[in-house]
């Protein structure tokens, strides 16, 4: 099967980040192939708030400023 050249893209810029940045982008693409019909449960939902609570406190998340930083080189 044929890479797309979309697909090459998309894997150049995933190469580029670093792992929590890969583990953030991973979960949202997964929301993506979720039915919009699923409903997540109240106890699903603080897990979920549970574990990004506990990445901030590791500093596994991009601060506003280092964003920008990076969106001046795109």
């Amino acid at each position: 099967m044929a890479i797309s050249t979309i697909d090459k893209e998309l894997l150049k810029y995933f190469t580029q980040l670093d792992e929590p940045q890969k583990r953030s982008l991973l979960t949202m693409l997964k929301t993506f192939l979720k039915p919009a019909a699923e409903e997540v449960s109240v106890e699903a939902y603080n897990r979920e708030l549970d574990e990004a609570m506990e990445r901030i406190s590791r500093g596994e998340f991009t601060s506003l400023e280092t964003l920008e930083k990076e969106m001046q080189s795109w």
